[in-house]
C-alpha cells in the first residue's frame, strides 16, 4: 500500500502538474505584451514591488463597501488558486483614507485564506488616476477611483493580456464582476505567465548545466 502512494506521488502529481501548465500555453501560447515599463508601485509603499513578481493589480475606489463582492469572487477564483507560488502576488491600489475600509475588507478575506499575499498601495486620488491611464488601456476608472477590471504584470513590469481574444479584441483586464471571465480567460492567462518563467528557469538551469 504505501509503495503504490509513494509510485502515485512521483508519478501523477509531476504529470498533474504538467497539465496544468500546459492547458493554458497549448491553448494560447505567449501572452502578449500590451503595454511596457509601467511605474513599480514601491514609491507609494516601501513594502510592495511589482518587480520581480507576476502581479494581479486593480484599483478598488474608496466604496470599498461596494467592491467587496469584486474582491471575493478574485479571492475565490483567482488567489486561492495561485497563491502557493512564490512569485505571485495582489496589489490593489486604494485611495488614501481608506485604510480602515481596507483593514475590515482583510479581516473579511482572512476567514477563507491566508491573505499575506494580499497588498493595498494608498495614494492620493491624482497619483491613481495618473498610474491607470499609464496602463493605457480602454477601461476607465468611474467617479470612486475603482474598476471592476484587474490586470496581469508580469516580473519585468510589462502589462499582459490578449491581442486577440473571441470577444473584446484586444484584453486589457478581466471583469472581477464576472466569475465567467475569471474562471475561462483570465484562470488560463495567469497558467500562462506562470509557465512562462518556469519553462525559461528550466532553460536557464540547462543552459548552465551545460557550462
Amino acid at each position: 500500500m504505501k509503495k503504490t502512494v509513494v509510485l502515485l506521488i512521483l508519478f501523477v502529481l509531476p504529470l498533474v502538474a504538467y497539465l496544468f501548465f500546459a492547458s493554458g500555453v497549448n491553448n494560447f501560447g505567449r501572452l502578449p505584451i500590451l503595454q511596457e515599463n509601467i511605474t513599480d508601485v514601491a514609491k507609494h509603499n516601501a513594502e510592495v514591488s511589482l518587480n520581480n513578481k507576476i502581479t494581479v493589480l486593480g484599483f478598488l475606489g474608496e466604496d470599498i463597501e461596494n467592491r467587496k463582492g469584486n474582491a471575493f469572487n478574485l479571492n475565490q477564483k483567482i488567489y486561492k488558486r495561485f497563491n502557493g507560488f512564490d512569485d505571485f502576488q495582489l496589489v490593489m491600489m486604494v485611495p488614501k483614507g481608506t485604510e480602515a475600509k481596507v483593514a475590515e475588507l482583510k479581516k473579511e478575506l482572512g476567514t477563507f485564506t491566508d491573505i499575506t499575499n494580499w497588498n493595498f498601495v494608498f495614494a492620493s486620488p491624482e497619483e491613481i488616476k495618473s498610474f491607470f491611464e499609464m496602463l493605457g488601456t480602454d477601461d476607465v476608472l468611474d467617479e470612486t477611483l475603482a474598476t471592476p477590471y484587474v490586470y496581469i504584470i508580469d516580473k519585468q513590469r510589462n502589462l499582459r493580456g490578449r491581442d486577440d481574444d473571441e470577444d473584446e479584441g484586444v484584453k486589457y483586464g478581466f471583469d472581477t464582476s464576472k466569475v465567467a471571465d475569471l474562471n475561462n480567460k483570465m484562470e488560463d492567462d495567469v497558467k500562462i505567465i506562470l509557465a512562462e518563467y518556469r519553462l525559461a528557469l528550466k532553460k536557464n538551469n540547462a543552459d548552465r548545466s551545460k557550462k
